[in-house]
């Protein structure tokens, strides 16, 4: 869950030359705009997966995208089928019309985003609040009411993106923390046995645990995890106190 994460598209009748963008002919090798027009702020080519009942509604969507110079590598007309191809595909972004047969748009960004596989955008022809709250706490990271056009749709691509690019990273740092608690908990056990058993001071069995590391190419978990599982034994020879 994500509060607060969901970013509405803009106004295309109020914004539109704000967000107007350059077609690809307008841009030069340097990604800088011409006529002062904005462009995309991704460096890479984003994949998209778009799920959509509506066939028309679909094509549009596709030709918009693919017109901003974004690849749509899948497309869906519920929301199992976009869930399916989502997860077999990795895809940069996800756009899932909240109202479809088999699984609507909601419960698939649901369980899309619970897996982290990819930023949602959510489309709606409904603008009640009790959806749009629906929607943020499933895990979209923007909405769009239909009827929008390349004006509303790119920033709120652009800005799901980036939004889930936040939340990637600090995954990453949450789990890289974890992962340092566990450790110095290990190196803290396997320290204790050290000291008990063979009588090293605190200094001495760390220094053995690196050195046995480094020696024998295991990280200091591994050796920590064999010295307190007993399958790892100090040498007779290894200094004392």
């Amino acid at each position: 869950m994500y509060p607060n994460s969901i970013i509405p598209a803009q106004s295309a009748t109020s914004h539109s030359n704000k967000f107007e963008l350059g077609h690809a002919a307008d841009r030069d090798e340097t990604n800088v705009p011409a006529d002062g027009r904005l462009v995309s702020v991704s460096q890479n080519v984003l994949r998209v997966v778009i799920a959509e009942d509506e066939a028309l509604i679909r094509l549009d969507l596709k030709e918009m995208l693919e017109e901003e110079g974004y690849s749509v590598v899948a497309e869906a007309a519920d929301g199992e089928a976009a869930v399916e191809r989502v997860t077999a595909l990795r895809p940069d972004l996800a756009i899932l019309d909240i109202k479809m047969p088999i699984l609507d748009g909601i419960s698939a960004a649901e369980r899309i985003a619970a897996e982290r596989l990819a930023p949602v955008v959510i489309l709606t022809a409904f603008s009640q609040r009790d959806l749009v709250e629906r929607a943020r706490d499933a895990g979209a990271m923007a909405y769009l009411v239909k009827p929008f056009t390349k004006a509303d749709l790119v920033p709120a691509v652009e800005m799901a993106v980036s939004r889930f690019a936040e939340i990637r990273a600090l995954d990453t740092e949450i789990d890289t923390l974890r992962e340092r608690l566990e450790v110095r908990k290990l190196l803290d056990r396997a320290k204790g046995v050290l000291q008990a058993e063979h009588g090293l001071s605190e200094p001495d069995a760390f220094r053995w645990i690196q050195k046995t590391s480094m020696d024998r190419r295991l990280t200091m978990r591994k050796v920590a995890e064999a010295v307190i599982e007993g399958n790892m034994r100090v040498p007779a020879d290894t200094p004392q106190p």
